[in-house]
């Protein structure tokens, strides 16, 4: 325990910088963020700083990493340690003289026997040892909490650089640490610390002495040209962005994944208002945002209806003496692009979609797997029978189908990868292709990612999911199946898209089956050891990966754990049915809570003793009445005989919420059944006619979901 009042030196602010090469801007607020909390809680645990999330910032640019912290204490807090030995009846013999393992323990605490204190507790009385362990001092301190935070950072690659044995993600050059105003002896990758930082590459390239952790920042900003926080340089370019766009009577899109990124690239943010030709307004308006956002880093400008205007916002990372020099620089670069743009767009219009098809056999989906084109046609036929399934006019949807890979050999999406479908949507139309074919050509890549929109139509959610079924099955039949963090598939995503199109669009399609399906499509693919009839094993992979997808889909859903794990228990296949079960147990733990918890109380009583009979599969019901003599037992038999045909009536019609609501009218007679009647009773036939009255009742149960899955309140 600290020991109160015992801290040599009042606390001083502390800063640490860590200055690098340039840093991933995409990564940097996180980088930074994970940074300052490793320092912060590290700190905290040696107890040299209050645990108090205000009481430390991050700081994070280009060629930095930067933590500021409230009232650090020079030395650890002493402490006191106490060691227990041996009972002091094993400690001594009859005679008084200490045991060999009572001076073993004084010995390893560098102590005689006689030295040694007593301690009695409920178990006995103990041999101890008490010391004080001084606190180490703050250098100390921040070498194993400063090494502990980097090695926590959230870096998929590390590099090494020169001679050094040191990884990091970006070669290190200098590490400043200020305790107040005096530098702190530690260090970490190969640095010693000192009060040095370096400011802005070309308008303060040399070293920048900073006096004091309260100076850092305002020392940066007017000497060094850069400004460390991260949110107060972001909240900079927004502005400035904003003034620019108003001025011009529009408007900035300042999206926040792009916003992110150009924070990350400045540190001395300076905005420029440019302007490109309007014949370039006639590109489709994903070529302009890709080329500006995603290519320039620039933000695009559109009017009061949305629509794109000849402008744009630069983001420089420096102060110029001849502005209208950059702005025309950057003018130059996007007029370039944009005309590349502009002939990809033309030239590709002049060969019709269906022609580039048999071009496809030169892409390479996989190795095993054959070409885009052999890809293709399995979604094209899978694609067909997803159709069937739903009902759907499968002619549109396989038409669509042979197109919606064609645009991966255009020269546009040659040039912009990330245009791939969208670039089809508008090459289908503009070559007479009907605006449902057209759609399914781009909706079949949603959703592209995390959170994004789902396929709008039917025709684009049928290829959406044979796309991604043929891929996932396909990738696990070749035994390359993700594994940890590595994933070069993407087929946690695409397994979560082929989820989310099934529960959000509301398609009650069977993944077992849709699966299977899949499977046929590869009969005469050759891999090694999954062959035909050994398909079976590779769809039992697939399905147990998906389970594992849909229980974080429903936990990021809100839905809690014990409910999802009562509506999984007997593996269903259809998720969207297992979202409407989900859906009713939820409700049913919301709306009465008490009765849920009853009827989930009863499900594991039931269930643990048809276990212990034997009957743990209640597929076995049949029920003598004449065996019913207990009045608790026949009312019981009663009401599921009252019900029992209403409740599975209700879930064969997927009415969940009516079917457990049904089921609540077996609460009170379960527990008076429970109170009254023996349920192992010496008879044989009475035990089984018992037996197959909770079997009757689980049965009923398992429906909807297993409730004795369900955790109860203590």
């Amino acid at each position: 325990m600290a020991t109160p009042g015992n801290r040599p030196g009042r606390p001083k602010n502390l800063l640490i910088e860590l200055g690098t090469e340039e840093l991933p801007p995409k990564a940097l607020k996180r980088l930074g963020q994970s940074f300052a909390r490793g320092v912060f809680t590290g700190l905290v645990e040696a107890g040299v700083m209050q645990n108090k999330e205000a009481n430390y910032r991050y700081y994070a640019a280009p060629r930095r990493l930067a933590v500021w912290a409230r009232d650090v204490h020079p030395v650890q807090p002493d402490r006191n340690e106490e060691r227990r030995g041996p009972a002091v009846k094993a400690a001594f013999g009859a005679d008084g003289n200490p045991s060999n393992a009572a001076r073993g323990f004084a010995k390893s605490c560098g102590v005689d026997v006689h030295q040694l204190k007593r301690r009695k507790t409920g178990k006995g009385e103990w041999l101890v040892y008490e010391s004080t362990v001084k606190g180490k001092r703050l250098g100390t301190i921040l070498t194993e909490c400063l090494n502990e935070a980097v090695r926590a950072l959230p870096i998929p690659r590390r590099m090494r650089w020169g001679p050094c044995e040191e990884e990091f993600i970006r070669p290190v050059h200098w590490l400043l640490v200020l305790h107040g105003s005096e530098v702190i002896r530690t260090g970490v990758l190969g640095l010693k610390a000192g009060r040095y930082s370096r400011g802005h590459r070309f308008h303060c390239p040399g070293e920048l002495r900073i006096l004091s952790a309260d100076r850092y920042l305002g020392t940066l900003k007017t000497d060094g040209f850069v400004m460390a926080d991260y949110e107060s340089r972001q909240s900079t370019i927004v502005k400035q962005a904003t003034r620019l766009a108003r001025k011009a009577g529009a408007h900035a899109v300042l999206d926040a994944p792009l916003l992110e990124e150009v924070t990350g690239l400045v540190e001395w943010p300076v905005s420029v208002l440019g302007r490109y030709d309007d014949r370039f307004l006639k590109l489709p308006v994903e070529v302009l945002t890709s080329t500006m956002n995603r290519h320039q880093k620039y933000f695009h400008l559109v009017d009061g209806k949305n629509e794109p205007v000849p402008l744009f916002v630069a983001v420089s990372n420096l102060k110029s003496r001849a502005p209208a020099r950059v702005r025309q620089g950057n003018e130059r670069v996007l007029r370039a692009r944009l005309s590349d743009a502009d002939f990809f767009f033309e030239a590709d219009q002049k060969v019709p979609l269906e022609e580039r098809i048999d071009d496809l056999k030169e892409v390479l989906f996989h190795h095993t797997l054959g070409s885009v084109y052999d890809k293709s046609r399995r979604i094209r036929k899978l694609a067909g029978v997803i159709a069937g399934q739903l009902g759907i006019e499968g002619e549109s949807v396989r038409e669509a189908a042979a197109l919606c890979k064609a645009d991966l050999v255009t020269d546009m999406v040659g040039e912009f990868p990330e245009l791939q479908g969208t670039m089809g949507k508008y090459y289908a139309r503009r070559q007479g292709w009907n605006r449902k074919i057209a759609d399914a050509i781009e909706g079949h890549y949603f959703p592209r990612h995390a959170g994004d929109q789902l396929p709008g139509s039917a025709a684009a959610q049928c290829l959406a999911l044979a796309d991604r079924l043929d891929t996932v099955f396909g990738i696990f039949l070749c035994g390359e199946m993700p594994t940890g963090d590595r994933d070069p598939f993407a087929l946690r995503r695409a397994t979560l898209g082929i989820l989310r199109i099934l529960v959000e669009c509301r398609l009650d399609l069977d993944l077992l089956d849709l699966y299977r399906q899949a499977s046929t499509l590869y009969v005469h693919v050759e891999v090694a050891g999954n062959r035909e009839p050994g398909l079976e094993p590779v769809i039992e992979q697939v399905l147990a990966f998906s389970d594992e997808r849909l229980k974080g889909y429903f936990i990021a859903q809100g839905f809690d754990a014990e409910a999802i794990a009562a509506v999984l228990a007997g593996r269903p296949t259809r998720p969207f049915n297992s979202y409407l079960r989900l859906k009713a147990v939820s409700e049913l733990f919301t709306t009465d809570r008490t009765l849920a918890e009853s009827l989930a109380y009863s499900n594991k009583r039931i269930a643990n003793i048809l276990s212990k009979a034997g009957r743990s599969h209640p597929d076995s019901m049949d029920l003598d009445s004449g065996l019913l003599t207990e009045p608790a037992e026949k009312a019981l038999a009663e009401s599921v005989e009252r019900i029992e045909e209403q409740v599975f009536d209700c879930f064969e019609n997927e009415d969940y919420d009516r079917g457990f609501n049904r089921l609540s009218a077996l609460g009170a007679p379960i527990d008076t059944f429970f109170d009254q009647v023996m349920v192992m009773h010496d008879d044989p036939a009475v035990r089984a006619n018992r037996l197959a009255l909770l079997a009757r009742i689980r049965r009923l149960f398992l429906g909807g979901a297993d409730l004795s899955k369900m955790r109860l309140e203590p």
